[in-house]
């Protein structure tokens, strides 16, 4: 255990003791640095990491204070196991709500991407205009499918620092992790096929379930835990299921992580049933604490897991280079990418690449994810302090997302239209569900930094819920 190590041990042991109180300042960074020897760098490491954890929280010229324990609502399960739904109609709902969101001048807490200036965007520009400078007259087919071989060799030592032996042959560059997610669903299945997703789940798989004539069992998921493995068993007994898309990572729209023994129980169940795994892992960068979360293929050994990711959660969104850890279906993937992409832009794979190999992306990584933690700490602060009690503010390690769960007679498509109207937007639960379970839903993006207009946001969504209680 390194040194800071050590210290955040201590630290964590004396709040759980009791010995600091929830808002009590600790020491500032140089006295605890006087007190046990530690450099300073290593004393701002410690606090970081336990900040990282929720366990304090920094406020400018205050120093670090014990954060407030997040105690879990509680969350009524529900009776049914799944939903099978054989015709599935995604409507125009989706498509409205992600339009909107391209409004300008909005508060716009529905987004699905991170608060693009936390992006390195000069360092990524550069890239871009030096790798478009220097590329070769052969870099098209260079980086035809599976993609550019340098930075399939980088994905798979990033791999390798989780323990897991990943080859770059079988690792396929694609635009984006959705159209990974999209290969992987059309190499295992044919239309009427069952797949199985969460409850509720990623928008952009009951779209992707539609297209491909696809019938879905969306199974029943806590919003802390994850998806109920035996209520997934309970739906592999009684349906011939091909294969299932699920996000055991910070899931979205919950935030969720599987837990570790529920990723096992996944892998072996799914290998008992001869079930595909399509992981999406898109968030995985964007943890908590010191340690990174495997995903379920570093539990499967059936060769049946395909590991979808992409960088543009946590590096840049708009180069749209994304990855599957494909397995046995390597081969399959990348002629489905040549009949329809042909392949992932050149120029992105290039610069991509190019920034990895010269710019300190494990730096970058770092900050974001203190960030990310500083504000979804802060809005969740803000929601409790305006929101009606009656009001679940499900909040979650990790990732950006805050749950929210307003009194069931409360429909959030119809806050949705209420908050527009004040230059608000949000997710509403009805875009990431196969039935109307969710209605009472919505989603909220905490990468935002908590300025007086984001504050000022809260309050509009607390007000106009407040109004629709009393009718």
């Amino acid at each position: 255990m390194s040194k800071y190590e050590q210290l955040m041990a201590s630290i964590r042991n004396q709040i759980n003791d009791g010995v600091w109180d929830v808002g009590e300042k600790l020491p500032s960074l140089r006295k605890q640095s006087s007190l046990s020897g530690l450099s300073l760098m290593t004393v701002l490491n410690a606090y970081q990491a336990l900040e990282s954890q929720g366990l304090v929280v920094s406020h400018p010229r205050s120093g670090y204070l014990v954060a407030p324990k997040i105690t879990p609502p509680e969350y009524k399960k529900t009776k049914a196991n799944y939903h099978a739904t054989e015709h599935i109609n995604s409507n125009d709902l989706i498509f409205d709500v992600l339009q909107t969101s391209r409004q300008p001048d909005l508060i716009n807490f529905g987004s699905a991407y991170p608060d693009p200036s936390l992006y390195p965007r000069a360092q990524i520009n550069r890239s871009l205009a030096t790798a478009a400078k220097s590329m070769p007259t052969s870099a098209m087919l260079d980086n035809f499918p599976p993609g550019n071989e340098e930075l399939r060799q980088i994905i798979s030592k990033r791999y390798a620092t989780q323990g897991m032996s990943i080859s770059p042959d079988e690792i396929v560059i694609t635009s984006g992790a959705l159209e990974g997610l999209n290969l992987c669903l059309q190499s295992v299945t044919q239309p009427g096929d069952w797949v199985i997703v969460e409850s509720p789940t990623f928008y952009g798989s009951i779209q992707s379930l539609q297209k491909l004539g696809l019938k879905a069992l969306a199974i029943r998921t806590h919003p802390l835990t994850g998806i109920d493995i035996d209520a997934l068993e309970a739906a592999l007994k009684t349906h011939d299921v091909k294969a299932c898309w699920l996000m055991t990572n910070y899931q979205n729209p919950m935030g969720f992580t599987l837990p570790l023994d529920n990723k096992k129980k996944l892998a072996s169940l799914l290998k008992q049933y001869q079930v595909y795994l399509i992981e999406d892992d898109v968030y995985n960068e964007l943890f908590s604490g010191n340690k990174k979360p495997l995903p379920t293929k570093a539990f499967e050994h059936s060769d049946m897991t395909m590991h979808c990711s992409s960088f543009s959660k946590s590096l840049v969104a708009g180069f749209r280079i994304g990855w599957v850890a494909a397995g046995s279906q390597a081969k399959a993937i990348q002629k489905l990418q040549l009949m329809t992409t042909m392949a992932a832009s050149a120029p992105m794979q290039l610069a991509m690449t190019r920034f990895l190999t010269t710019t300190s992306y494990e730096t970058h990584l770092r900050q974001l994810r203190r960030t990310l933690a500083q504000r979804k700490y802060a809005m969740w602060k803000r929601l409790n302090q305006y929101m009606p009690d009656d009001v679940n503010i499900i909040f979650s390690e990790g990732g950006y997302f805050i749950w929210i769960e307003l009194p069931e007679h409360i429909n959030a498509y119809d806050l949705y239209l209420k908050a527009l109207k004040h230059n608000v937007h949000i997710a509403p639960g009805a875009m990431f569900s196969l039935t109307e379970q969710f209605n009472h839903c919505f989603r909220l993006n905490a990468s935002f930094e908590c300025t007086d207009q984001h504050v000022d946001g809260i309050k509009t969504l607390a007000s106009l819920v407040k109004q629709m209680e009393r009718k």
